[in-house]
Parts: structure tokens; sequence; C-alpha cells
């Protein structure tokens, strides 16, 4: 499993807590300090589009006019906290966020 989200965001560590509470490890790419690879992007793009960008996030609220209509995938290249959290593959499912629906799916071994 594959985790990517920020050692400083709540929900993240939450999520994280109650993953390893149920018995499964996972591999945590923090996107600020390890940022994302271009095949992760596309993937995360191809699997959520336009919900993987958090316009509720600070990152959001400092971009310009122009660069918040900009691509998706040039948006979470150039500014990768802007990635709603976490994005989960776990057995080549993607997930995002940590709804009850997503942290049952995932929580299941």
């Amino acid at each position: 499993m594959k985790f990517y989200g920020l050692k400083s965001c709540d929900t993240c560590r939450r999520a994280q807590k109650e993953i390893l509470a149920s018995g499964q490890t996972f591999e945590a790419i923090d996107v600020r300090a390890d940022g994302l690879s271009a095949d992760v992007i596309s993937t995360i793009i191809s699997a959520f589009g336009d919900a993987a960008i958090n316009r509720a996030s600070i990152t959001w609220r400092g971009l310009s006019d122009a660069e918040k209509v900009s691509d998706p995938s040039i948006l979470l290249a150039t500014h990768p906290t802007l990635m709603k959290r976490p994005v989960i593959e776990k057995n080549g499912v993607w997930s995002i966020g940590w709804k009850p629906d997503v942290a049952q799916s995932v929580l299941r071994s």
C-alpha cells in the first residue's frame, strides 16, 4: 500500500494511525518533501480528475486567478500540496480522502 499525504495533515495522521491499528503497513510518501512523479500525477488525475485538487487549501488561496484555471496535472506538478489527502493505492485500487466509505475499503485486509 502506498500512502500519499502530508506529515502535517491531521486527516493523514488519523488515517495512518487507523491503518496501522488494522495490522496493515504502508509506504508513506510526503508530497511536500518527496513530491509526486509524473506517472503518479497522471494516475491520480485519471482516477479522480479535477476532484484531486483541494480548493479549500491555503496553497489554493495563494494562487493567482491564472494559476487556478491551469490544468490539474500542472497544478499538482508545481504545487503537490494542492492534492486532496490522503491518496492511497492499495492492490491497484486508488482512493482519495478519508471518509467512512474510503476508510472501510482501505481497512479491509
